[in-house]
Formats: C-alpha cells, sequence, structure tokens
C-alpha cells in the first residue's frame, strides 16, 4: 500500500521490506537527529494492522502469544511473538489493548498469514479477528516528542516512541500539522542503535527468541503453554543458543555499507576465512557513522575483530552467552 506521503517534495521511495513508504525526505542525518530531539514523525503505514475483539481476546492470546497477556492493564503497550512448534520465531506483534479492542500492528504483508493462524485458532473462544490495514495506518512519534495524538485514536507508548493508530484517511493532515517528516532510513538507524531487532532482518527460519534478546521484551518465561515453549525452556534451562545478537561499528572509510545477507568472518583469517554470521541490518548514524547489527555464531570470541565482507568491524555484545 503506497503512503500519499511520498508524494510531497524530498520524498524518495525506500525499497524492500520497507517499500511503500519514504526511505527519506532528502536529509537523513537531519532527520535522525529531529527523531533524536524527540522531534517529529515517521510514516510507518506500510505496516500491517489487525484487531481482535470480543470478551475473552486476551485470554485467548494469551494461549497463543509468547507474552504474558490474560491480564494486561488497559492502555499498555508490550509486545510478542509467535513461534512455530519447532519453537521458531514467524511473527512478531506490537500490541495494546484499549479496553474492548487488542490493537497490533506487524512487519509489511505479514498481517494476511497472521490472521490466516488466528482465525485458525479460534474454536470455541468469543474472539474477532480483524485486518484494518486498509483503514489504519501506524505513525510514529519519537520518545520526547510532546506532539499530540487526535481525541479517539489508540496510542501504543513504548521507552522509543508511541505508535498511533490514525485512520488512514487522516495521514495527510495529521502528517502536514505535525511534521517535520522523518523517512525510514532514520527510524532504522536508531533502531539498529538500541539494538532493536525486527522479523524479516534479525531473522531468518530458525531464529529462536534467545539468540536476539527477545526475552526481555516480548517473551515471559513463566507463563503456560505455547506452541513452541518446549524449546524456549530446553534452552533456557538447559543450553545456550546457537547463535546470537551483536552491534558492530564499522570501518568507516568505506563508501558502501555491508547489505543483509553479508558475510561475517573474523579479521585474522581474511576474506577467504569460515562464515561465522551474517549482517541484519546496516545504517548510518548521525553520531556513531556506519553501525549494524549481525547474527553471528555463539563462539565468536567476544573481542575479536571482525570483517563484514571487506569492511572491517568492531563488535559489541548484545546476548549474554
Amino acid at each position: 500500500m503506497k503512503s500519499p506521503l511520498l508524494s510531497l517534495p524530498g520524498a524518495v521511495a525506500a525499497e524492500g521490506q520497507d517499500e511503500g513508504v519514504a526511505a527519506h525526505y532528502g536529509d537523513l542525518f537531519r532527520e535522525q537527529r529531529a527523531l533524536a530531539d524527540g522531534k517529529g514523525l515517521v510514516d510507518l503505514s506500510h505496516h500491517g494492522v489487525v484487531t481482535v475483539t470480543g470478551a475473552d481476546r486476551l485470554s485467548w492470546l494469551h494461549l497463543l502469544l509468547t507474552q504474558h497477556v490474560s491480564e494486561l492493564p488497559v492502555g499498555q503497550a508490550t509486545e510478542a511473538l509467535i513461534l512455530s512448534a519447532n519453537g521458531h520465531i514467524e511473527h512478531a506483534l506490537y500490541l495494546v489493548d484499549d479496553g474492548e479492542t487488542v490493537w497490533v500492528h506487524v512487519e509489511p504483508g505479514t498481517q494476511d498469514a497472521l490472521v490466516a493462524y488466528l482465525e485458525s485458532m479460534k474454536f470455541y473462544y468469543r474472539v474477532e479477528v480483524a485486518d484494518r490495514t486498509e483503514d489504519f495506518a501506524v505513525v510514529h512519534l519519537p520518545a520526547g516528542s510532546i506532539t499530540e495524538a487526535p481525541d479517539g485514536v489508540v496510542v501504543r507508548e513504548t521507552p522509543y516512541g508511541r505508535d498511533l493508530f490514525l485512520p488512514r484517511a487522516e495521514l495527510e493532515a495529521y502528517a502536514a500539522a505535525h511534521g517535520p517528516l522523518a523517512g525510514t532510513l532514520a527510524y532504522e538507524a536508531l533502531r539498529v542503535e538500541g539494538h532493536r531487532p525486527r522479523v524479516g532482518f534479525e531473522t531468518d527460519h530458525r531464529t529462536i527468541p534467545h539468540e536476539l534478546g527477545w526475552l526481555g521484551t516480548a517473551v515471559h518465561l513463566d507463563k503456560g503453554c505455547y506452541r513452541g515453549q518446549e524449546t524456549v525452556a530446553r534452552v533456557q534451562n538447559l543450553g545456550k543458543p546457537p547463535r546470537r545478537l551483536v552491534f558492530l561499528h564499522l570501518d568507516g572509510s568505506d563508501v558502501h555499507l555491508p547489505g543483509h545477507g553479508t558475510p561475517v568472518r573474523l579479521a585474522a583469517d581474511g576474506e577467504d576465512g569460515r562464515q561465522l554470521g551474517f549482517i541484519t541490518t546496516s545504517a548510518r548514524h548521525h553520531e556513531l557513522g556506519p553501525i549494524a547489527l549481525a547474527l553471528v555464531k555463539r563462539n565468536v570470541p567476544l573481542d575479536a575483530e571482525l570483517m563484514a565482507g571487506d569492511t572491517a568491524a568492531a563488535q559489541e555484545s548484545v546476548v549474554e552467552v
């Protein structure tokens, strides 16, 4: 779904998973600085929006999600995962309950699969699941923003800012009144700085929550059973995850950033060395310079100098080993 904000002067369209909204509006670092200062907004209207209503909505979701939501207070934001039977991450849900409806936003293009799965699990529970992507657009306000949400708009407030579930018909007028606008490149640079994983970037077909540090925000270790819970418990109690997320400071002299999937190796082994992981997201930060997240094997030494393709990289640990 193409955002109407792409028609604004200076807007440059994003590609790949963020297609449909602006990558930037002409000045990446200015946009980053504005967000870091608590100003402006980010158009995330390409995200999927799903709602769950009905008397059993929280108790039912509690059975399906990795997070404890059966007694989720009204207005309290949380995030949760849906896992495969083998414990691999399939969906990340960013949700809030307004007292009558659970509002969820998810990665672009994943809402159909999510709705299909939820519908298959309804059974006798008093719930209704709906894809509201055509009616509502997600808008992100950075932490510290004093911009107000319109009356009646559901807000999901987190330490990183507020996500508004804005009626899609109001997106242009709201953006015009509450700029400056920042694109997804600025938003992603701050996400990488904050070590926050994203499905489709930091995940592949075998990623488990422990590898990305999602245990602290999206997984409740003391709740009842859910699909994939056996893997979560087994790794938590008896073992270690096979991989771990790391934050990389990249060599700032390189012109090009290593893209998603770029092999990561030990610098001492050179370009012909054994691959130990891969770049998940890279970005240019207004203060830190080129940075990235990468998923590497657990036994990679914490002090090892790495190479992302032909770019030197110094790592910081994100997930304890």
